[in-house]
């Protein structure tokens, strides 16, 4: 009977999921594992020896650590004892001759020689140490332990701290020495009498002297050894109160002489409450949440140690070009702007990155404006504390993009103790730039429409290695151009996304790849341009399974169309051989804002992208709109919602409706619209805005009003809302739930710590108030923003599709 069962449940298996054609959303909405596991997480070992990746090909329970060398390509399976040595030589830090490295490895500090492969341990303590860099002339490692910094002689071994941050008051002088002669007597003897201004304490100290010849001895014997004490002890580490600050961001000059570190305060403000219902407790529990945009920012100080003059000195910002400028936007507001221009105040930065030169005694320091309307990188003089400009980028939306994605010692640094490198925007797409720091002269190393995605310097300061996308927007390949400038050479060639790591002897290059219906593999090529004999060699193949390859997944057309405003559009396109006599057609719109989706790689939206494979089947025309807003298109494209979400943006998904009927024949009146988070958004105001456009949208987490989204987001594209109230008011959908005709799903997460249900139910409540009927909600008690369980995307999807089937097939 067992046997029999077995075989029952083997062959339903293999009719319900060996072959994957019909689509079904229960199919599609599994756990991804079945779909195959793609290689992610490129690192190489400090050494060059191995390259690390994480992968799946068991579909365990989580990723494992894998690695292959550039001689036996075949992965292999990381052991315990291999980790412990490999996977620590990551994030390294190299001396002037890399010829050494340290790194930090579960809480401690290491040092590595290259050339011998000799492991040496710096420390080995129960405190959390971390970020350890040479300095003092690479004679010295210094690193962070309870949040001070400490110096390793690398010769002696000795251990020194740095700095003294305390969280009470300075104090002004060590604490008296004593003899240590053990009684009590004695001690009070070398005790120094208490200093005091009272005048009758005074009298009777010097009158005890005059009476007391023994006292008078003992006085001269002290006052005689103290002065010997004073010649041989070592000077006391100045204490650096914080005053209830936090401190970061410690950083040293390589001399050794300045230490730069910044202060914090926190303010206290009200934050949002997520209740979570189905807990294992039983009782409703409360999930930490996020401040709302306007919330008080925190402040940000910068100051610099001067060990060698033992003076602590803040860095001003008073006299940083533009600090007093005031934004735009205000003018739309005339007493307040006539108000502010008449003294305007000191606006509030954060110091993002302070990066010392190789050898000099200066550094240069990122800045941004809270508001974020400017960034400027500034000479800072170690000695005197001067702040000199070297570049300000000025934007009146906000300043973003390419140039200023992750941190910002990933995509600038030192070429050289004159040149520092960065990227900008200034002209309108994020570009590679290097300064003379003596000179001020500025250079472009790259130009035109296109952006650079991600600029590395090479380990040997010859080349940068730069990935973009001047092949065209929808492509991301890899391209190798000489400090000097000059003309890049492109490095890889396969069409789609080659996201590409250069090995630290530059010899190779570790590739993740993958194309529009192929998910993301591992690519293996020599460091040059792509010839017979040196082409990229793939290592894993196992990103899609058996069932995933029995589906002719289709690969989207890429296609532009033109906006209201005369724009190209990029788009994806996918057509069904056979449409609905419908002549149906649906419009996604992707999350996050800035983010791209029109491209030619596999995209992160794998489940909405197997599902528009689902719908066409099923006679849908489906279009997937890079709206305005979205990534990989420039400055104004990345800002042309500023002051107004829901205005260009809007009317790029209105125009690609458009296109739609005017150029492949949909039927208008049988057009739908869904996406999730900001496509959550802007589906609401479509069919709150434009009515009769859309016949059905499903609006998956939708932001209802932006006043209640976190600041960081919302203030780079709406300022705040007590001061602009105009761009709030016209951008949030709550405003204009009025002008719902046709037929609306929404679906959220009840534990959504990003965009939270308060959301929702505030438009639920706006919905009923106005008499609505054509709505519906459908709420997931145990999901965040970005859904886990494959049960809740099947009853979403469910319910999507039910949508579109109801009311796009009349």
């Amino acid at each position: 009977m067992r046997k029999l069962l077995f075989l029952l449940v083997t062959q339903s298996t293999l009719i319900t999921y060996g072959q994957l054609s019909p689509l079904t959303v229960e199919k599609i909405m599994r756990d991804p594992k079945w779909m195959g596991t793609s290689p992610s997480n490129l690192q190489w070992t400090a050494d060059g020896k191995y390259l690390l990746f994480n992968w799946n090909p068991e579909k365990a329970a989580a990723d494992s650590l894998y690695y292959i060398t550039p001689a036996v390509t075949a992965p292999q399976k990381t052991t315990g004892a291999f980790r412990n040595t490999a996977i620590a030589d990551v994030q390294v830090r190299y001396n002037a001759q890399r010829d050494q490295y340290v790194y930090a490895y579960e809480n401690d500090i290491y040092l590595i020689n290259i050339k011998t492969g000799a492991r040496r341990r710096v420390t080995k303590t129960v405190a959390l140490e971390s970020n350890p860099q040479f300095s003092f002339n690479d004679h010295k490692i210094i690193f962070t332990r309870d949040q001070n910094a400490w110096a390793w002689d690398v010769q002696t071994g000795e251990t020194t701290q740095l700095t003294n941050f305390i969280t009470g008051p300075a104090t002004a002088t060590p604490a008296p020495a004593f003899t240590g002669r053990g009684n009590q007597q004695q001690a009070a003897a070398n005790r120094p009498p208490a200093v005091s201004n009272n005048k009758q304490e005074k009298w009777l100290q010097q009158d005890a002297l005059e009476n007391s010849v023994v006292l008078q001895r003992r006085k001269q014997k002290k006052d005689e050894a103290d002065s010997m004490l004073k010649l041989f002890r070592e000077k006391p580490l100045r204490s650096i109160p914080l005053d209830g600050k936090n401190v970061s961001m410690i950083a040293a000059s390589n001399n050794g002489r300045f230490i730069s570190y910044r202060l914090s305060t926190i303010p206290t403000g009200k934050t949002a409450v997520v209740p979570s219902y189905v807990t294992e407790s039983g009782f409703t529990e409360e999930l930490a949440a996020r401040t709302k945009v306007g919330a008080p920012l925190p402040t940000q100080e910068l100051f610099v140690f001067d060990t060698e003059k033992d003076t602590v000195f803040a860095v001003k910002t008073d006299s940083i070009p533009g600090i007093r400028d005031l934004p735009d936007y205000l003018k739309d507001y005339p007493a307040v702007y006539k108000e502010r221009s008449q003294h305007p105040p000191l606006r509030p930065v954060n110091f993002l990155n302070t990066n010392w030169s190789p050898t000099g005694d200066y550094a240069m320091v990122e800045v941004r404006a809270q508001d974020n309307k400017d960034r400027w990188f500034l000479l800072l003089d170690g000695e005197t504390g001067q702040l000199s400009l070297l570049d300000r980028q000025r934007d009146e939306a906000w300043i973003g993009g390419p140039s200023t994605n992750g941190f910002p010692a990933f995509n600038s640094g030192w070429l050289n103790n004159q040149t520092f490198w960065f990227q900008s925007e200034t002209t309108g797409y994020s570009h590679l730039y290097t300064i003379n720091v003596t000179t001020k002269e500025k250079q472009a190393l790259t130009s035109g429409n296109y952006e650079v995605l991600k600029t590395e310097l090479g380990p040997g300061k010859k080349y940068f290695y730069l990935t973009t996308n001047e092949v065209e927007p929808g492509q991301q390949q890899l391209y190798r151009l000489p400090v000097t400038g000059g003309k890049a050479e492109r490095l890889t060639t396969l069409t789609g996304s080659n996201l590409a790591t250069i090995s630290p002897d530059e010899k190779w290059i570790a590739i993740l790849y993958s194309y529009s219906n192929k998910p993301w593999e591992l690519y293996l090529q020599p460091n040059g341009p792509v010839t017979a004999k040196s082409k990229p060699v793939q290592i894993t193949n196992q990103a899609q399974s058996e069932e995933f390859k029995t589906y002719n997944w289709r690969d989207p057309e890429l296609i532009t169309f033109t906006a209201r405003d005369n724009a190209k559009v990029y788009a994806r396109l996918m057509r069904p051989a056979q449409p609905d006599a419908g002549k149906p057609a649906v419009i996604f719109v992707h999350g996050a804002g800035y983010l791209q989706n029109a491209h030619k790689w596999w995209s992160s939206y794998f489940r909405e992208y197997m599902f528009h494979n689902l719908l066409v089947d099923n006679g849908y025309t489906v279009l997937d709109i890079d709206y305005r807003g979205s990534a990989g298109y420039g400055r104004d494209w990345r800002t042309g919602i500023y002051r107004y979400m829901g205005g260009k943006d809007l009317d790029d998904i209105e125009d690609g409706a458009r296109y739609l009927v005017k150029e492949i024949g949909i039927n208008p009146k049988h057009i739908g619209v869904y996406g999730g988070s900001y496509g959550g958004f802007i589906t609401l105001m479509a069919l709150f805005k434009k009515p009769a456009i859309f016949a059905a949208g499903a609006a998956l987490r939708p932001v209802t009003d932006w006043a209640h989204y976190n600041h960081g987001y919302t203030s780079n594209i709406l300022n705040e809302p007590f001061s602009d109230s105009i761009a709030y008011h016209r951008s949030s959908p709550i405003n204009f739930a009025s002008g719902l005709q046709d037929h609306l799903l929404i679906c959220h997460g009840m534990v959504d710590v990003n965009v939270h249900f308060q959301d929702v139910v505030r438009v639920t409540q706006r919905l009923i108030e106005l008499g609505k009927d054509n709505w519906e909600l459908s709420v997931y008690p145990m999901e965040d923003h970005g859904f886990v369980e494959p049960e809740s995307w099947t009853d979403e999807y469910k319910r999507i599709f039910r949508l579109f089937e109801t009311w796009l097939k009349k």
